[in-house]
């Protein structure tokens, strides 16, 4: 039996632990209490809350979470950083580099899949020199956010746009571009000034780095099958044949991944498609009259700051026809607030530094005011 001094001994540990959790996991904390929230306010069937979350997405996220970390622990990361140091010289040099990488590789991966790539590639570079790692990361998120806006397939609210438009897919790369290339520029622009050109201090690469060639082969092969099967809506089957594969052959890629990532991602999917479906958040939207093309860039972009750019995307819809005007809002929504974009969560997660969140915003609230400002004279 629990003696008195015991109890009090427990309660300041489970406060402590608490505390702890909240300051590592602050978005977990904040979704959790948004649930409780929600079902106090507006309570649904517990049992009907599978059925807002994206299963699609959060399969696609675990098979890749699996894959860039059978990549990771191949040491092919640390191979390839080793040789891109060597070639590059400067801080800004580096900086632009990855940023076009971001870009180039999320017009056709998605924005999801373009960090999964260059942010374990931009950490395994930070353990070879000394790097700016927290405003890297927050570039390379901005980058995946404007680079996958000229295509179909670089997020998933133009690849609803797009489906919904009956567009062709060069029209809607045509109409995307100039927004595009502006938002590029901008970003561009903004890393000229925030990385200075000074040398890359390499004292550090002083071993050899290996690569675990039949797991890099493996994890190379089955990525791209992943992602094939993913596009085909087959997450699940490839998802199921990955963590099989892996954990009757190197366990530890399963057992390793950022399994409160998916977690937080579920949460997400509820807790923002609850929110768009409140009453009086629909009727809000309705009365916008999003008549005018500016209206619905504006209602996007604005929208997307608080149930971020995909669910803004498929509300929104339902009101306005200008598919143009709203790929533009809820792209533009992508910066900003971090929810505003899923990716950006990702990208902070997946960088594993803390104190992200106020550095973040530092940049991106203001490149999303400028880039509101830029789309809505392109609209």
């Amino acid at each position: 039996m629990q003696s008195p001094a015991d109890a009090k001994s427990v309660q300041p540990n489970f406060l402590a632990k608490t505390w702890a959790l909240v300051i590592k996991e602050p978005v977990l904390v904040i979704l959790i209490v948004a649930l409780i929230a929600l079902q106090a306010l507006h309570p649904k069937p517990w049992a009907s809350l599978p059925g807002l979350i994206d299963w699609q997405t959060v399969l696609t996220l675990a098979g890749l979470l699996m894959l860039t970390k059978a990549v990771e622990l191949s040491g092919f990361l640390m191979w390839m950083a080793h040789r891109v140091v060597h070639r590059i010289h400067g801080e800004r040099g580096l900086a632009f580099l990855l940023i076009g990488l971001a870009a180039v590789l999320s017009t056709l991966l998605t924005n999801d899949v373009a960090l999964f790539a260059v942010v374990p590639l931009t950490l395994s570079l930070h353990k070879l020199a000394p790097l700016p790692i927290k405003r890297l990361v927050i570039f390379i998120a901005i980058a995946v956010n404007a680079g996958s806006i000229l295509t179909p397939l670089g997020n998933p609210q133009n690849l609803f746009l797009w489906q919904t438009s009956g567009v062709s897919f060069g029209g809607f790369v045509w109409a995307l571009l100039p927004l595009c290339a502006a938002l590029m520029v901008m970003l561009y622009a903004l890393a000229a000034v925030m990385f200075h050109n000074r040398p890359l201090d390499l004292s550090g690469d002083t071993e050899a780095h290996s690569v675990d060639i039949p797991l890099c082969t493996v994890a190379g092969i089955a990525f791209i099958a992943f992602v094939v099967l993913a596009d085909a809506h087959y997450a699940g089957i490839g998802l199921a044949a990955v963590a099989l594969g892996f954990l009757l052959w190197r366990r530890q890629v399963v057992l390793k991944i950022d399994w409160l990532l998916l977690l937080i991602f579920v949460l997400m999917f509820i807790v923002l498609r609850s929110v768009a479906a409140l009453p009086w958040v629909h009727h809000a939207i309705a009365s916008l009259g999003l008549d005018s093309p500016l209206k619905a860039y504006a209602a996007g972009a604005v929208l997307s700051q608080g149930i971020s750019n995909v669910p803004a995307a498929i509300m929104l819809a339902e009101f306005s026809k200008d598919w143009r005007a709203l790929a533009f809002g809820v792209s533009v929504g992508g910066f900003g607030i971090a929810i505003g974009s899923l990716a950006n969560l990702i990208a902070v997660r997946l960088s594993g530094e803390r104190g992200m969140w106020g550095p973040f915003h530092l940049i991106s609230i203001p490149f999303w005011i400028v880039a509101a400002a830029a789309g809505a004279w392109l609209v």
